[in-house]
């Protein structure tokens, strides 16, 4: 079993335990008011590690599945870094943001997932990436990132909603910083394949 699929199969799992057992639920969520002792820090990687619902669990695990194949191939067991650091450095924000809010909490592997995808999208830029709701559409990788983007940057600053947009944002700028130190060019492989379009 790769390494991916193993950390989808654990996250499914921790997910599913806690769906039914509010007090792990609470003890792995991140929750900033709770989180001023050293030793609640942890709340920052094990958030990652359980979901709302059975929705949020399997569209996170079926984007990790689809680009986490790629990014394992390139890092090897480095893809471990790549996907527990991304949950942690998109967890911070809301966690430095909130620290005085105690109604505030928030989980999910959104971060670490936006990471794996921005990682794939710096060195796939125009592989096609296909939407759920759209099976037939396949939009050019680097397209979708600028879309996807927008698109979180502009819902929170709405801020109308319990999804953590800026999770998704830090996690996907996390994911190309990582591939820039992947690759020794820094940034010489994007613009190559940028202007190089293949589809």
């Amino acid at each position: 079993m790769s390494l991916f699929i193993l950390i989808i199969a654990i996250t499914a799992l921790v997910s599913f335990l806690a769906f039914s057992d509010n007090r792990l639920m609470e003890k792995l969520i991140l929750w900033p008011a709770r989180m001023h002792e050293p030793g609640q820090y942890y709340r920052l990687l094990t958030s990652g590690f359980i979901h709302a619902d059975w929705a949020h669990l399997m569209f996170n695990m079926i984007a990790l599945y689809f680009v986490g194949e790629f990014a394992y191939y390139v890092l090897g067991k480095w893809f471990l870094l790549l996907y527990l650091a991304g949950i942690v450095v998109a967890s911070l924000p809301s966690f430095l943001k909130n620290r005085n809010n105690y109604y505030y909490r928030s989980l999910g592997a959104s971060g670490g997932v936006s990471a794996v995808m921005f990682f794939f999208i710096y060195f796939l830029p125009w592989q096609k990436i296909y939407l759920m709701f759209l099976p037939g559409l396949g939009i050019p990788a680097i397209l979708f990132g600028v879309l996807y983007l927008a698109s979180e940057v502009f819902m929170s600053r709405r801020s109308e909603s319990n999804i953590n947009h800026d999770a998704h944002i830090w996690g996907a700028v996390f994911g190309v910083v990582f591939a820039l130190i992947k690759d020794p060019t820094h940034g010489g492989y994007l613009i190559h394949s940028l202007t190089n379009p293949v589809f």
